[in-house]
C-alpha cells in the first residue's frame, strides 16, 4: 500500500519562493569561535589532596619529645656519616618551608605539598622551620612533635636533623630527601 500524497502544488511553489534567497551551507556543523577553558580534573585533585592528608597521620606520643630536644632520624641504610654531615649543616639547603603560625591541619598539608614540590624540582636538602613552641599553650612545641612524626612516615625522607643555631636551632630541621 502506498500513502496518498497530500502535497498541494501551490504549497511547493510558495516554499520555493520563500527559499529562493537561501544559500546552502558548505558544512553541516557550526564551530564556536570562543575557546573552552581547559578541563579541570576536579575528582583527581580532590583525591590527591586526600592522599596527601592521609599520608601523615596525627598520632604521636607526647613522651616522645620534650621541649628543646634535638631531632635526629635516619632510615636504615643511610650512612652514619651522612646524618653527621646533615647535622653539621654541610649540605646545601635547596628549599625552605616556614610553618610558624599555622594550624596543625594547615601545616600537615603545607609539608606534604612542600615535599612533593621538592621531589618535582629534584631537591635533596630542605629546611623546615617548625618553631620552638613558645607561642603554644603550655609552651610545648606542637608542630615540632607533629613534623617529627610526619616525616618519619614519608618514604622519600632519608634523614632529618635539628638545624644549626644559625639556621634556627631547635626550631628548625634539615631534611634529606630522595631525588627523583
Amino acid at each position: 500500500m502506498t500513502e496518498k500524497d497530500d502535497t498541494n502544488p501551490d504549497d511547493i511553489s510558495i516554499f520555493r519562493q520563500e527559499m529562493a534567497d537561501v544559500q546552502r551551507l558548505r558544512h553541516d556543523r557550526v564551530h564556536h569561535r570562543g575557546s573552552r577553558p581547559p578541563p579541570r580534573p576536579l575528582q583527581t585533585l580532590q583525591e590527591q589532596r586526600e592522599v596527601l592528608r592521609d599520608m601523615m597521620s596525627d598520632y604521636h606520643d607526647p613522651a616522645e619529645l620534650e621541649t628543646g630536644e634535638e631531632l635526629s632520624f635516619a632510615r636504615p641504610g643511610v650512612p652514619r656519616n651522612t646524618l653527621r654531615r646533615l647535622r653539621r649543616g654541610q649540605f646545601s639547603v635547596e628549599m625552605e618551608l616556614d610553618l610558624h603560625g599555622m594550624t596543625v591541619a594547615t601545616a600537615r598539608e603545607a609539608l606534604a605539598h612542600f615535599l612533593q614540590e621538592a621531589r618535582e624540582h629534584h631537591c635533596g636538602c630542605l629546611r623546615v622551620i617548625h618553631g620552638k613552641g613558645r607561642g603554644s599553650r603550655g609552651g610545648q612545641p606542637i608542630l615540632k612533635v607533629k613534623v617529627n612524626h610526619w616525616l618519619r612516615q614519608r618514604d622519600e625522607v632519608l634523614a632529618f636533623s635539628t638545624a644549626r643555631a644559625i639556621d634556627g636551632g631547635t626550631g628548625a630541621i634539615y631534611v634529606l630527601v630522595k631525588r627523583r
